[in-house]
């Protein structure tokens, strides 16, 4: 077993997910990838985490099964013993307003981004260490709505919610829950928001840009540390000050 930290991060084979388990390669954690389809994405994250010296692995779960969960963190345990960070980051989208949406999209995307926090905390719970991190990935959609989007924005709130209860809950074994709101941020699942609709995003940012994967991962790494140990049950939102 490694002497090192161990962080695991759900949905870490592309974007935002990436960026965290390389930011926190880089502050010297060995990194546990999960991801459900994306096995050769996932495998080359793990390499780029090696390099930087760092022990790093891909195990794949979908985080919207329970079963899934349950044998994951079976693995990790046989393998680490026990967990230090869990960042909650996988998620799904299935845009309709509600009128157009179907049972079917609702229950995909509740059960990814709001049922899968379940499933995998309450797997990993009895793994993290006193004085450990949870950080779960929200979306200001959650604070704040978005047309089209109440599958979305129901699960984002949520989390919301789920971070604050677990707060509360964990606070007397010193470890932390927190959550991330970001804004509209450059990834592959936002490539498909149409030309004109991101002109108008853009411009009700007050910063005037897209946000990086690394300007969450940034934030993420430093909730995982030492140096946020008074902070828990914030929501804080990356958002170039969309949502203010």
């Amino acid at each position: 077993m490694s002497s090192k930290k161990v962080a695991l991060i759900t949905g870490a084979s592309r974007g935002i997910g990436k960026s965290i388990a390389i930011e926190l390669a880089k502050n010297n954690i060995d990194i546990i990838i999960n991801y459900n389809r994306d096995e050769k994405e996932a495998e080359e994250v793990v390499k780029e985490i090696k390099k930087l010296g760092v022990g790093g692995e891909a195990i794949k779960a979908d985080v919207s099964s329970f079963d899934d969960c349950t044998a994951m963190f079976g693995a990790v345990k046989k393998k680490y013993g026990n967990l230090d960070i869990l960042v909650n980051n996988a998620g799904a989208l299935s845009d309709k307003t509600l009128k157009n949406m179907t049972k079917e999209q609702w229950d995909f995307v509740i059960k990814i981004n709001l049922t899968g926090v379940f499933n995998v905390t309450k797997n990993a719970l009895p793994l993290v260490n006193g004085g450990g991190r949870i950080i779960n990935i929200s979306s200001i959609v959650g604070l704040t709505g978005n047309f089209g989007q109440t599958n979305y924005a129901a699960s984002k709130a949520g989390i919301i919610g789920f971070t604050k209860s677990l707060a509360k809950e964990l606070g007397k074994r010193k470890i932390t829950v927190n959550a991330v709101a970001p804004g509209f941020i450059d990834t592959q699942m936002t490539k498909s928001v149409p030309f004109i609709r991101k002109k108008i995003i853009m411009a009700m940012i007050p910063l005037g840009r897209a946000g990086l994967p690394e300007d969450i991962a940034n934030l993420v790494g430093f909730l995982a540390s030492d140096k946020a140990s008074y902070i828990t049950g914030e929501v804080i939102c990356v958002d170039g000050g969309f949502s203010f």
